[in-house]
């Protein structure tokens, strides 16, 4: 059985969002979020407290669009424990590990999500 390590609500989506989601880029930010990312960025609410850091295996669920993690960027788990911030690479196997980056396998269409959806990681 899985455990939720992290959970939040979407309270609102970028203007740009949807582009970098055409890309394969979905980038979470926490409130308060600086405006040039508010932007391109799925803005969240109500984030919990990360329970252990994030493992290759686990599995990131972004209203119903679930991607399991392939690699994690060194501050990562650092950035989303503190702003809610991470970055997922939707299969993008080639694509650099950057220090904040989550790389992520699963469905390659993603859906833009409704304000109020629930974000949540959960534990392999």
């Amino acid at each position: 059985m899985s455990n939720e390590l992290w959970s939040a609500k979407i309270s609102q989506i970028g203007a740009d969002a949807e582009m970098m989601f055409s890309e394969g880029v979905i980038i979470l930010f926490g409130e308060p979020v600086p405006p040039s990312l508010a932007e391109v960025a799925l803005v969240h609410t109500g984030g919990s407290t990360l329970t252990r850091d994030l493992v290759v295996g686990d599995v990131v669920d972004i209203d119903g669009h679930k991607y399991t993690v392939t690699a994690l960027g060194e501050i990562a788990n650092k950035n989303l424990a503190e702003l809610g911030h991470i970055v997922l690479y939707i299969n993008q196997p080639d694509q650099s590990v950057l220090p904040g980056a989550v790389l992520v396998s699963g469905p390659d269409e993603f859906t833009t999500p409704q304000v109020g959806a629930k974000i949540c990681v959960t534990g392999a």
